[in-house]
């Protein structure tokens, strides 16, 4: 059963009724609701196109949060062939908020790395709610390390509100680890492309989105902090998420303005999550397109493509 957010209300109500229809109609099969069925349908999907055409930043945080949006696991089990996940940060342990490994892209060896943030109860407490700890960014560091040694492309997929700030992660050198990780993202002299397929919260995504090319799903969001907690730091009042959203320009549409990412990946209407297959098939599309645009160049020379990118950064909105 799809789960509805609380702008998609009477949404919910259309399509809800129309189900009604259908299932007196299975307990009586004398009963033609066709017609009527159908034509609630098509209030439905009008309503859907109405209600997305143009999402405030704060739906848009929602529709990035929605639970039976496509993470990481759906998107490597889609798109990558003889993935073999790699575990551990040969220090302290494994974090399974952070998912990687080899893989192959459409023929290709690359190495993948995401966050995951589960998808049900059990997976959820199980992969932290997609909020890596120390040991989660340092597995990180070491398989891009070792795409750095074997030449391979490494693809990354983001999807985290931020790194856990909890207490033993902070004992274990948070700051540190998400500092050496963005080094790391800065220094290896293979391609390097991330896609923001939900939230990309504060450091923790920073961490693994210091690439040569950035791109963001339409309804996906990307921000130093949560609209919350903005909203709680500025106006000491968390209810004030929606200015907060506004203020922070956390929309991919904000973000290709000023030059952050490069690429805004369109969605199926109502979100990735009413046709996970085509959201994951316009990801395939653009992870090709970025691979191919830094085909040929040298390790030098995409070591100085990702400064420059980043040294750019925001000079286009500026400009404006």
């Amino acid at each position: 059963m799809t789960q509805y957010l609380d702008f998609e209300k009477p949404l919910a109500e259309i399509e809800g009724k129309a189900e009604e229809l259908r299932a007196l109609a299975r307990a009586n099969e004398e009963m033609d609701v066709a017609d009527e069925a159908a034509a609630l349908d098509a209030k439905a999907a009008q309503l859907l196109t109405d209600l997305y055409k143009d999402l405030t930043p704060w739906r848009k945080c929602q529709v990035a949060r929605h639970p039976e949006r496509p993470h990481c696991q759906d998107y490597i089990k889609a798109l990558f062939d003889e993935y073999t996940p790699l575990a551990g940060d040969r220090n302290f342990a494994d974090d399974h908020a952070v998912m990687g490994g080899l893989a192959r892209f459409e023929g290709r060896p690359v190495m993948v790395i995401g966050h995951e943030k589960g998808s049900d109860t059990k997976s959820r407490i199980e992969r932290n709610f997609g909020m890596a700890r120390p040991e989660g960014y340092r597995k990180a560091i070491r398989l891009m390390e070792m795409a750095g040694k074997f030449g391979l492309p490494v693809i990354t997929l983001v999807d985290t509100p931020g790194a856990y700030p909890g207490k033993g992660a902070e004992e274990r050198g948070q700051s540190e680890a998400i500092a050496r990780a963005t080094e790391a993202c800065l220094q290896i002299g293979v391609p390097l492309v991330s896609v923001v397929i939900g939230e990309g919260g504060s450091g923790g995504a920073v961490a693994f989105a210091t690439a040569n090319r950035v791109a963001m799903l339409e309804h996906s969001i990307y921000s130093v902090i949560s609209p919350e907690g903005c909203a709680s730091i500025l106006w000491k009042d968390a209810e004030k998420m929606r200015e907060a959203a506004e203020a922070l320009r956390i929309t991919a549409q904000n973000l290709n303005e000023l030059g952050v990412i490069d690429t805004i990946i369109t969605e199926p209407t109502g979100g990735a999550h009413r046709d996970s297959p085509a959201a994951i098939q316009a990801v395939k599309v653009a992870i090709q397109e970025m691979l191919e645009d830094l085909d040929g160049l040298k390790p030098a020379e995409l070591v100085k493509d990702r400064r420059q990118k980043f040294l750019d950064m925001g000079a286009k909105g500026l400009a404006a």
